[in-house]
């Protein structure tokens, strides 16, 4: 049986995860040094995962307009 394209994930079309691999929680522990090499991985502490997000230049254009208007 095939998969439905529209359940296919698209290639290089990556999104925002919620959630990290062990690997990737070690390696923001380790940056902020919270996690020497020798402790247990297991129970590790929570890592805050920060989304990125593109801020808008519609402000920007507005003042362009206005100004080009005032002249």
């Amino acid at each position: 049986m095939t998969i439905d394209k529209s359940l296919k994930v698209k290639r290089g079309g990556s999104s925002n995860r919620s959630v990290l691999t062990r690997v990737e929680r070690l390696e923001k522990l380790k940056e902020t040094d919270r996690w020497q090499d020798g402790d247990s991985p297991f129970g590790l502490p929570k890592v805050r995962v920060r989304k990125l997000v593109m801020k808008k230049k519609k402000k920007k254009q507005e003042e362009e307009e206005g100004e080009a208007d005032a002249t």
